[in-house]
């Protein structure tokens, strides 16, 4: 099969696979997260099938949805690679930006990098801001069954990674544990630019939503 043919499989094996899937994980965000990595490596050295292999396949099976376990994603797409008949070199890649993607928290520090990891990781985290990560947000909040704001319990900005994954803290303290974060952590010129309007909409909602909490407005 050509690459072509490779990445319609992809895509075809991963609506399937995530077809009932959490609203903010689903298809549609691989989606997403795909259109993104492709307007950025446009500008970025990288080898495309890779970016693209590794935006429709890094949330194949999301931890949060496994108990925990972060073995699950790769080992699933790797697996799925491997049918394919990938080259090697090129499914590692794609293995290793899988596992090194995710936020986890603040003080998490990744041991791999390459240029994909880096546009990937900048698509992914797009779509964790602005209009549709607070959509996003508010959507797992719910799916957790938590609270929307709680006033007595304050956002947590130094957690360890097992604290972060096991948080059940209301969904607006998540702006700040997280997507309030994200603008300074990007790593292309692409991605910073996009999620500098993103995270003033942000700023903007959380503005309007304590002058509604507050009856102010």
């Amino acid at each position: 099969m050509n690459k072509t043919e490779l990445i319609d499989k992809t895509i075809s094996f991963v609506k399937t696979t995530l077809q009932h899937a959490e609203g903010g994980h689903d298809w549609f965000h691989i989606e997403r997260v795909y259109k993104n990595a492709q307007l950025i490596a446009k500008t970025e050295d990288v080898d495309l099938f890779i970016v693209e292999l590794a935006a429709l396949l890094h949330d194949i099976a999301d931890s949060k949805f496994n108990n925990g376990d972060e073995t699950v994603s790769p080992k699933l797409a790797k697996s799925f690679l491997n049918s394919l008949d990938i080259n090697k070199d090129i499914t590692d890649h794609v293995i290793l930006i899988i596992e090194n993607i995710s936020f986890k928290g603040g003080n998490f520090i990744t041991t791999f990098s390459s240029n994909e990891l880096k546009v990937v990781q900048d698509a992914d985290r797009l779509d964790a801001i602005g209009a549709i990560g607070i959509a996003r947000c508010f959507n797992y909040g719910g799916f957790k069954d938590r609270a929307i704001y709680n006033p007595e319990i304050a956002p947590n900005l130094n957690m360890s990674k097992e604290e972060y994954k096991n948080s059940t803290a209301p969904s607006i303290n998540h702006f700040y544990e997280k997507l309030l974060l994200l603008k300074d952590k990007m790593n292309t010129k692409t991605g910073t630019q996009i999620a500098e309007q993103r995270h003033q909409f942000m700023q903007l909602y959380l503005d309007q939503f304590y002058a509604e909490w507050q009856g102010e407005k």
